[in-house]
């Protein structure tokens, strides 16, 4: 089998950097999980803070911002509905409380397309671009929509949000620097992120449990 990022990349894989590659490589058929430990300085605007606070609750982004924030993220892959999809579960330690912000990115060979479920059950879905520049991973966000009761409803204009995360290995320090960046045309910044981590692949003890399964895609 070959992993969601490695189909949809196709040779342009190749120019990963190998460390890179290796997490986003992972497929149904890996009985390995990659785990990221490291810290992250994370931001947030001030005009969608109202909604921020309810998102929690989806494990979708959060309220709070910080230096130095303790961060783990669990990358597994894994079949869904006989797709090829990629689990990504990120959680940021903060002095009381602990957030997740959990995707499932799953690859439509039909159409060569890639599609993120955001949050638990995946009600927020995002067509995915990515590229690679100087082996980093590059991904920006394109159309968006609402997944409610089997239907997509299309987000645009002002309900849509502008993401670009970038996943780069630093040799020199032997971690993986990441920036992530989600905003929206009217409200400006609506979170952001960029920290340093270390990663470790081991033998899945148990499966990781994606937070949708979603049997059909966005049209």
């Amino acid at each position: 089998m070959t992993g969601v990022y490695a189909a949809k990349l196709g040779d342009e894989t190749d120019r990963l950097h190998e460390r890179v590659r290796d997490r986003y490589a992972l497929d149904s058929t890996d009985d390995r999980v990659c785990v990221g430990r490291g810290e992250m300085d994370i931001t947030r605007g001030t005009l969608v803070l109202p909604g921020l606070y309810v998102m929690p609750r989806w494990n979708l982004l959060f309220p709070e911002r910080g230096e130095a924030v303790p961060f783990t993220v669990t990358t597994a892959g894994i079949e869904v509905a006989g797709r090829e999809a990629l689990i990504t579960q990120r959680a940021f330690i903060f002095d009381s409380k602990r957030r997740r912000f959990d995707s499932l990115t799953v690859y439509d060979a039909s159409r060569d397309r890639l599609f993120d479920f955001l949050g638990r059950d995946g009600h927020i879905v995002s067509e995915l671009h990515p590229r690679v520049a100087d082996g980093e991973l590059i991904v920006e966000g394109g159309k968006q929509w609402l997944r409610a009761g089997g239907r997509y409803l299309p987000l645009a204009g002002p309900m849509a949000a502008t993401v670009e995360v970038r996943d780069r290995f630093l040799p020199d320090e032997d971690r993986f620097r990441v920036r992530a960046e989600v905003s929206n045309p009217l409200a400006g910044e609506i979170l952001g992120y960029t920290g340093r981590f270390t990663q470790t692949t081991d033998a899945s003890a148990e499966p990781v449990e994606p937070c949708a399964r979603p049997t059909t895609l966005p049209p």
